[in-house]
Parts: structure tokens; C-alpha cells; sequence
């Protein structure tokens, strides 16, 4: 998933470049990406996530990957950050049974 949020799924978007005599030829707007490591409290380990900044802002607003990952929506998720969802899940769901 190359120019892709795992967390947010934004990615590229095309527009125009207007010059000063307003000709308009096509351009790209790449997300700011970053190479990020979120720790998992429940699981106690790290995940590397290629995500946007915003993305990380949004993570520290909500308190931290896990409760980031229990309000993310499934479809927008990447593979790898929907089965770090699902091993959160588990342990949260065995934590309280037990």
C-alpha cells in the first residue's frame, strides 16, 4: 500500500497547478507520511505504521493506538493494522472474561 494512511486511509489526491496566466496542468497532493511506532498497552508491544501525521495527532487525541483502533472503521484500515485490531480485541475480550 504505497502513499497510503494504514490507520486513516488517505492517500493520494490529484488537482491542478493555476499559473499566473491561469493555465491549469494536472498535479499530485501527496499525504504527509511518516514511519511511526505506536505501542499497544494491552498487548504490550510496538507496531510500525506508515501513517500521516494527522493520523498520529488523532491517535494521541484518543488515547493511544488501542482506543484509536476500537472507533476506526474496518474498511479504512490496513491489513496489517486490522489484525493488530482484531489481536486487541482478543486480549481485551480474554482480559475481561478471566
Amino acid at each position: 500500500m504505497a502513499r497510503r494512511c494504514e490507520l486513516t486511509g488517505k492517500g493520494v489526491m490529484s488537482g491542478n497547478n493555476v499559473s499566473h496566466s491561469n493555465i491549469k496542468t494536472r498535479r499530485r497532493f501527496l499525504p504527509n507520511l511518516n514511519v511511526a511506532t505506536l505501542a499497544s498497552e494491552t498487548l504490550g508491544r510496538s507496531f510500525r505504521f506508515k501513517i500521516a501525521a494527522s493520523a498520529l495527532r488523532t491517535v494521541d487525541h484518543r488515547g493511544g493506538l488501542d482506543a484509536f483502533l476500537a472507533k476506526a472503521k474496518d474498511e479504512e484500515l490496513s491489513p496489517n493494522a486490522l489484525k493488530v485490531k482484531r489481536d486487541i480485541a482478543k486480549a481485551q475480550a480474554a482480559s475481561s472474561a478471566a
